[in-house]
């Protein structure tokens, strides 16, 4: 296992240094913005290649022409069987990255802005190794914010006090979003709606919105709350993520199981004034509920107003409710989103109000009340083709079994859970909690990632309703012989139909004079060059007793591809 594990590291560095060169940190101020162009995050992959500087020129040793079509030998069906089962060539794989009490980053509050940077590398880097083609980071907590461009104060986990900038300063967000798209992971912003503070002992500036809005917070288990029951609440925290999506080149906006309060003993929730002006002869449940979906159809719309290609995602508690409350519900017993967050997460999913659900199935096989495969089924039952079902896993929960849930004491749930979930059609990837957990690697887990489930690169599963128009194709592709290998080199695609340029291309590499080309395989990508100016890639791990055919194709940033051009060595 370690020597494969080493083989696919060392693969990773090769490809990696053959297109782009990765960004370097920088902590120093940066020069006032100019107008953004919009742009969009390249297209994910566990091999990415970075792009040089300034491109070499090519030798004139050996030069081949690139051809548009090629007459294909099948290559005998036993040969592919011999290889093993297809592995996925689409396949959400993220994890998400808790700021909030310093769960996974920054390691502590105050840290220096160079450790600060130097723990995002260094975790992303882990994350590319690993397969993995998404980040989901938390960039507002409680009412603040990871990010310079906006309204709300730098959060107290960042720089150790509510409201105190980076010193020396720089925009995390900008910053992580930089370092995710240079390694070819998407990045989604990740925020939680409901906390206004944390705890009684939390840092909170002058600035913040309690301060301002005192009349739109409810107290309850010490923290205080935004009481989403008031129609100017909802706008606020919808004008806040309209922001981030404005003035970042996010992928994605994702919130995650937090709306109303979980129960807490003795506590009560006083809202009553507010559902007195605002029923509409209502019970108060559905009035609650009512409340909520219009938060999530009013950050719908705001998104999709400043750039309808950004997605929008949700992880709710895993069940919406137990077949004994509605024989609609899963064959389940435990807590019941719909009834006790009013958050009801069929409505969003089957209503198109989001683009995927991750439904958090924290529960293992062996859990008697919630076993995990039963709440999987469901979900693959009730997602529609318009929104993408996630399976959201309790990476913490690994190596820790106890009497209620024994199944995490054995080292197979886990990659039985992986396995369960590609056996479904329906289910189009998986999120882990949390990066700290992947790092630990409880039951290597993070391991079995690496070397078996996501050892093969994926891209991300395309959403036809956001965009389906493919973007054209690169142009001239040729090859030379070199004393590094095999150079390709192309020019980059037109723009498609709907404006879209490329933002990344995949190159395929098949062995022999005339392959059977299978696009549909993974295991035939050899890199992908981030950028749309990537217009180089040198195989260096090229036989040169062989002979080989090169495929290259582009994507756009909604990770549609365009059809192939083709060369061939010599």
């Amino acid at each position: 296992m370690r020597l494969i594990a080493y083989f696919g590291l060392l693969l990773v560095v090769l490809t990696t240094n053959n297109c782009r060169q990765a960004k370097p940190v920088v902590t120093q101020k940066p020069a006032p913005r100019p107008a953004r162009p919009v742009t969009t995050a390249p297209a994910p992959q566990k091999q990415v290649a970075v792009k040089p500087a300034t491109p070499k020129p090519i030798p004139p040793k050996v030069l081949v022409n690139a051809v548009d079509t090629l007459p294909f030998d099948d290559t005998p069906e036993q040969i592919l069987a011999a290889r093993g089962p297809i592995p996925p060539k689409r396949e959400f794989r993220a994890v998400w990255v808790a700021t909030v009490n310093n769960i996974d980053w920054p390691s502590k509050k105050g840290l220096p802005v160079a450790d600060q940077q130097r723990e995002i590398v260094a975790m992303f880097d882990q994350h590319q190794q690993m397969g993995l083609n998404a980040v989901v980071v938390q960039v507002r907590s409680a009412a603040d914010a990871f990010y310079a461009r906006g309204s709300e104060p730098w959060s107290e986990w960042l720089t150790g006090q509510q409201g105190l900038a980076p010193e020396p300063f720089y925009d995390p967000l900008e910053f992580m979003i930089d370092q995710a798209h240079g390694r070819g992971l998407e990045f989604h912003a990740w925020f939680n709606l409901d906390r206004a503070t944390f705890s009684k002992t939390a840092s909170v500036a002058p600035s913040n919105i309690v301060n301002r809005k005192p009349e739109w917070m409810l107290m309850y288990g010490g923290r205080k709350l935004f009481n989403l029951g008031i129609p100017a609440v909802r706008s606020y925290i919808a004008g806040i993520v309209a922001n981030v999506v404005r003035e970042y080149d996010v992928d994605g906006i994702h919130f995650d199981d937090y709306f109303y309060p979980y129960a807490e003993p003795g506590q009560v929730l006083r809202d009553d004034s507010t559902y007195k002006a605002n029923s509409n002869g209502m019970s108060k449940p559905d009035w609650r509920r009512d409340n909520v979906t219009k938060l999530v159809k009013e950050l719908r719309d705001s998104i999709r107003a400043n750039k309808p290609w950004v997605k929008f995602g949700i992880s709710p508690f895993g069940i919406w409710k137990n077949k004994s409350s509605d024989p609609e519900g899963s064959a389940t017993n435990g807590g019941q989103a719909y009834y006790e967050l009013y958050a009801d997460t069929r409505k969003w999913v089957r209503e198109g109000l989001i683009d995927y659900v991750v439904p958090q199935v924290y529960f293992s096989s062996e859990f008697s009340k919630v076993p995990y495969k039963t709440l999987v089924d469901w979900w693959t039952r009730n997602c529609t083709e318009n929104c993408h079902l996630y399976i959201g896993h309790g990476a913490y929960r690994v190596g820790r079994g106890s009497e209620r849930d024994p199944g995490w004491w054995r080292p197979t749930e886990f990659p039985d859970q992986m396995r369960y979930n590609r056996q479904q059609q329906v289910v189009k990837g998986s999120v882990f909690f949390s990066a700290k957990n992947l790092q630990i690697n409880p039951l290597s887990i993070r391991d079995s990632l690496q070397t078996n489930f996501y050892r093969h690169p994926a891209l991300i599963p395309t959403m036809k309703w956001l965009d389906s128009i493919p973007p054209l194709p690169p142009r001239d592709l040729k090859a030379a012989i070199t004393s590094e290998g095999v150079e390709l080199y192309w020019h980059e695609s037109p723009e498609a139909q709907d404006g879209d340029i490329a933002t990344s291309y995949v190159v395929y590499r098949f062995e022999g004079r005339k392959p059977h080309l299978r696009l549909d395989d993974p295991r035939y990508i050899l890199a992908q060059c981030m950028g749309e100016a990537s217009t180089r890639y040198i195989d260096k791990t090229a036989d040169p007793k062989k002979k080989y055919v090169y495929v290259v194709t582009a994507l756009d940033r909604l990770q549609n591809e365009s059809r192939e051009v083709i060369v061939r060595t010599p």
